[in-house]
Formats: structure tokens, sequence, C-alpha cells
């Protein structure tokens, strides 16, 4: 039995098996997140349909967790999905984040600096250093995440007043200062920790807690917080 006997085209299953019709049928919450991803692919590849595509990326990924976790390049790389799929992928996977900080009552609780770093894993693919912040109701809710500089991020450049302007508009009681370092490695530089002194400083007169400072890597990211550098429990 060869290869492209062993997995039928979409086209050659039922219709209720389809993931496309299914959705149609039943509406989206009824399928799994294997179908969902199916229909985002669109199509397969030789000898393999989109459905058992989006089983193998799921499994290659660790699930829809690690999925949103991988970075652009390396999605594309595997075998079946290339440039287009990843970029159409981590597209949708932005929208769910959107509509997850905008929606009352559904928006992201913040726990840990696992939870932030989840919510800003595409900064790992950004080509230029990138400063944004996670702006916090009283509960730890994300109110927005607006992206405040890009270019190079530093002490003598990056203006309180900017990082704040957004957290004093919204009502935000904290936040969490977010930027990628392109190179890959997310070890906070002495720029990235005087910063962070800094605006944890502004923070205070303005009565807005800075908590955490995540600096986002290829893969992994670094928690100012949690190596306790710059911050510090009085």
């Amino acid at each position: 039995m060869n290869e492209q006997s062993i997995w039928p085209t979409i086209k050659d299953l039922p219709e209720s098996e389809r993931p496309r019709e299914r959705l149609i049928q039943h509406g989206a919450k009824a399928l799994s997140t294997a179908e969902l991803i199916a229909i985002l692919l669109r199509t397969g590849r030789r000898g393999e349909n989109a459905l058992h595509l989006a089983h193998r990326l799921l499994q290659n990924c660790g699930g829809i967790d690690g999925l949103a976790k991988t970075p652009l390049h390396e999605l594309a790389q595997i075998p079946g999905i290339g440039l287009a799929k990843a970029t159409q992928i981590q597209a949708a996977l932005e929208l769910g984040r959107r509509i997850a900080t905008t929606v009352p009552g559904e928006r992201p609780q913040i726990r840990s600096a696992q939870d932030a770093y989840l919510l800003v894993t595409d900064m790992a693919d950004l080509e230029q250093e990138t400063l944004r912040t996670l702006l916090l109701d009283t509960r730890g809710r994300v109110l927005a995440i607006p992206t405040i500089y890009v270019g190079n991020v530093n002490t003598t450049l990056v203006r309180p007043a900017e990082v704040f302007r957004e957290a004093v508009r919204r009502n935000a009681v904290s936040l969490i200062i977010a930027h990628n370092h392109p190179s890959g490695d997310p070890t906070p530089s002495p720029e990235d920790i005087a910063l962070t002194r800094d605006l944890i400083t502004a923070g205070r007169l303005l009565g807005i807690t800075v908590l955490d400072h995540i600096i986002i890597g290829r893969g992994r990211y670094t928690s100012l917080r949690e190596h306790r550098v710059a911050f510090y429990t009085p």
C-alpha cells in the first residue's frame, strides 16, 4: 500500500468528516483543535491531507500551547507547513490573543511571568527591538498590550512618560514591561536593568506598580523579577 492510499484527501472523506462542512453544520465549538487548524491550512501535502497534517503539527509542538509558543521560523520548517501556512497560523493565534484582551469578562489574567510571556511570544520574531507594556486592572486582568517603542530600547532613549501614558489613560493599576532581543538571547543587559529601575521609580510616583520586566528571546524568556534583578521586596 503506498503513502497516497493511506491518507485520502479531504474531498475523499464523507461530508460528515470534513472540517469545513462540520463547522458549517455544527459551529466552530464542535470542532477539535486539529480540525480548526486543518481549515486554516486548507491543504496538506503529497500523501497527507490537511487534517492529518494538523494532527502531526500539534503533536510536534506539544499541543496548542506549544504551537502558540513556536517561533515563526521554526514553524515554517516543519514538513508540510512552510512560510505561508506558518504565517496563517500565527495570524490566527494573534487574533485570538487580541480578542482575549478586548472582550469584557474574558480578559486573560496574569498570575506569573509565564502567563505574560504567552501573550507576547510573537515578539521573538520581530527584527527590531520593541517594547510593549501589559496593562493590568485590580484583578491582574489584561486591559491592553500597547507597543511603546520600536528601535533601540535603553534607559537613555525610553521616556517614562511614554511608557506610562497609555496606562494612565486606561486607569491601569499595574503593568508588566516586555521587550525583545533580536539576537535571540534574553539575558538582560546593564541598560535593561537600569531602565527597569527607572520605570519602577516612575511608577511609584504615578501610583502604578511595575510588576515585572520580561525579556523575550528565541523560544525563551527572562523575568527580571524571578531572577531578582532590579526588583526587591521592601
